[in-house]
C-alpha cells in the first residue's frame, strides 16, 4: 500500500529492533498509567523481546506491517491467523493482536490505514472477519472501532503479568 504522505510495508526480520524499540515505546505510552511497574516489565521482556518477535516475523500465520509517514517510522500492526491467533474460538479468521502509531503521528489518520491494511489482508485470504480484543477501559480505541465498523461480540481475557484484565471481543465483516 502506498499513499502520498505514508507507506505501509512488511516488516522483516533485520528489521527486528526496530519493531522491538517501536513496540516497548508505544506500548508503555499506551498502558504504563494504568498497570503496575512490575507488570508492564513482565509483560514487555516476554512479549516484547528481540528472540520473541524474531520467531513471530518468520511464522507465516503472523503479519507484522509497519507505518511510516514521510519516511519515518510512525506505527505497526500485527495480525494473526490460523492457530496463532490469541483465541481458538474464531478460525477462518484474522486478528488484530496490535496496532499501535506513535504518539507525535496521532491524529494524522495512520491508525485508520494500518486497519484498512488488515481489511485488504482478510479480503486477499478471504477471510469472512476480523476481530480483536481491546480493553474494556480504552474508550478511546472502543470508539475508533466503532466508527469504523466493528461491534461487539464478547469478552475475551487478557493477562498483563499478574493481573487478568477484561479485553472487549470486537468484530468487522469483511467477506460475508
Amino acid at each position: 500500500m502506498k499513499q502520498m504522505d505514508f507507506d505501509i510495508t512488511p516488516v522483516t526480520l533485520a528489521e527486528v529492533e526496530q519493531l522491538r524499540e517501536l513496540a516497548v515505546a508505544t506500548f508503555i505510552h499506551t498502558y504504563a498509567a494504568f498497570n503496575t511497574p512490575e507488570n508492564m516489565k513482565s509483560y514487555i521482556a516476554t512479549h516484547f523481546n528481540s528472540a520473541h518477535l524474531a520467531s513471530e516475523i518468520q511464522n507465516t500465520d503472523i503479519h507484522y506491517f509497519f507505518i511510516r509517514s514521510k519516511g519515518t517510522l510512525a506505527g505497526y500492526i500485527k495480525l494473526n491467523e490460523g492457530e496463532t491467533q490469541t483465541e481458538a474460538r474464531f478460525p477462518n479468521s484474522l486478528e488484530i493482536e496490535r496496532i499501535y502509531v506513535s504518539p507525535q503521528h496521532h491524529g494524522k489518520g495512520l491508525g485508520h490505514a494500518l486497519l484498512l491494511k488488515s481489511i485488504e489482508v482478510a479480503k486477499e485470504r478471504k477471510l469472512p472477519y476480523i476481530w480483536l480484543g481491546v480493553w474494556d477501559q480504552n474508550t478511546k480505541a472502543i470508539d475508533f472501532y466503532e466508527r469504523n465498523g466493528f461491534y461487539k461480540d464478547g469478552i475475551h481475557p487478557f493477562m498483563l503479568g499478574d493481573e487478568p484484565q477484561r479485553d472487549y471481543v470486537m468484530k468487522l465483516e469483511v467477506n460475508s
